[in-house]
């Protein structure tokens, strides 16, 4: 049996003996053959999408239907690269909505820029699909309702590409931080550091013409087309984008909030700036956001976006910190410590991964996404279900709040909503005609 076979097992098996009771979303879906094929659609495919394209089309029982992007020159290279994963030749469309329209499309699998993540997902699931979404969830802390809502009102099931959720190594550190192997968790200090560079000052260009920036802007306000953000940096303006603590920090920032068994916090702060370049990037690149919650638990977000000087010689992590010990974590493993900082227990991956491959090609999102085509076929727990990824998106969201307000935040624990006039930033303007709605 090969090491992956043995993987998946595990989790299985995990998940059977009770670990699947610390996510909720179980939604019995209308299939039940453990073999019948999924058809799914890929959309966007500049960078993380193509993972998801080669990890669906090669996935047992799985079928690439279509591969969507607004730039022809980005699809017709995915379905180069592609068109060797599966027996049938995907449709390579630019208007995703042709897929929605096709009765036999299963699974919408979303790698947009941020601001299409939430609205592109509702009007899927009001189309009768399952959608695995990448995170965040949604540009905007109104959002994630919405998206919770539409899924308890279609019944579909949707998944957030928070994909640590199915490493086998996560399982086995959040189930030992349930057995006690560090005693009462309180504390989570989660960072990530890359060195990026600048993006410049852009200036007002003419649309390439293989962009459809019409359909690119979509729900976002209209603005005219500038040479510096298409197709990355569209991250660091709050028009389309969220920011490093949405972009990378989700990731940690979940591993974080599931350690401590927390939901909604009950103040949150934020520090930081634009330190490193004078250009047109909107959010801060380095930033230290602290959330409060209540039973004295906290959860500390460090983000370096310019300065890659790592922690605990990782790029990125979560370190849990215990009455009786501390737990370090991150998509390679993880290592149980003493209160004298002494190494107890560790389980790390002999060949370390590269934490900050922006496409984020690991084993991880294999598992991830046969965690949901396995609750499409037979009703299994997700893992990342919306549910949950919205509590975690929405810690992301009022970080930036609290940054760009210079405020701390008093938050309602029951749902994560502001007390006060920052409350005004819970959602966003909408270009005319796209307003999500359920």
């Amino acid at each position: 049996m090969s090491g992956d076979v043995d993987r998946r097992e595990f989790i299985k098996s995990v998940s059977a003996t009770g670990l699947g009771a610390m996510v909720a979303g179980r939604v019995r879906a209308p299939r039940e053959s453990a073999n019948e094929k999924i058809v799914v659609a890929v959309i966007g495919l500049n960078g993380r999408g193509m993972v998801h394209a080669q990890n669906f089309a090669r996935m047992k029982n799985s079928e690439v239907a279509y591969l969507c992007d607004v730039d022809s020159t980005v699809l017709g290279k995915a379905l180069e690269a592609t068109r060797h994963d599966q027996a049938a030749v995907p449709k390579a469309i630019g208007d995703f909505r042709r897929a929605l329209d096709d009765k036999n499309v299963d699974v919408v699998s979303i790698a947009t820029p941020d601001h299409w993540h939430a609205p592109m997902a509702i009007l899927a699931m009001k189309a009768g699909k399952h959608v695995y979404l990448e995170k965040p969830c949604g540009h905007n802390a109104r959002e994630g309702e919405l998206l919770v809502a539409a899924q308890q009102r279609y019944k579909r099931l949707v998944q957030m590409g928070t994909q640590q959720r199915s490493s086998p190594r996560t399982i086995e550190a959040i189930q030992a931080i349930r057995d006690g192997a560090i005693g009462t968790p309180y504390l989570a200090r989660a960072w990530y550091a890359n060195t990026r560079t600048g993006i410049g000052h852009g200036k007002s260009a003419p649309v390439p013409a293989n962009l459809d920036y019409e359909l690119w802007q979509g729900p976002a306000p209209r603005t005219p087309y500038h040479d510096n953000v298409i197709h990355y940096n569209w991250h660091w303006f709050t028009r389309w984008g969220t920011g490093e603590i949405c972009n990378n920090g989700t990731h940690e920032i979940d591993i974080a909030r599931l350690a401590l068994g927390v939901d909604y916090p009950t103040s949150v702060s934020s520090n930081g700036g634009r330190y490193h370049y004078a250009d047109d990037w909107e959010f801060p690149d380095t930033q230290e956001a602290t959330f409060e919650f209540a039973g004295g638990k906290t959860i500390i977000w460090q983000g370096q976006s310019c300065n890659g000087l790592k922690t605990f010689d990782r790029g990125r992590g979560t370190a849990i910190l215990g009455t009786a010990g501390s737990i370090v974590l991150d998509r390679d493993g993880y290592v149980v410590y003493d209160l004298k900082n002494k190494a107890v227990k560790e389980n790390i991956e002999p060949k370390r991964g590269d934490g900050l491959d922006l496409t984020g090609d690991d084993a991880a999102t294999e598992w991830h996404m046969e965690n949901l085509a396995d609750g499409i076929r037979t009703g299994a727990t997700l893992r990342a279900p919306i549910v949950e990824g919205a509590k975690s998106v929405l810690l992301c969201h009022l970080g930036n709040i609290a940054q760009q307000t210079k405020q701390k935040l008093v938050t309602d624990p029951k749902n994560g909503h502001i007390t006060g006039d920052a409350m005004r930033h819970w959602s966003r303007e909408y270009a005319p005609g796209w307003t999500p709605t359920v």
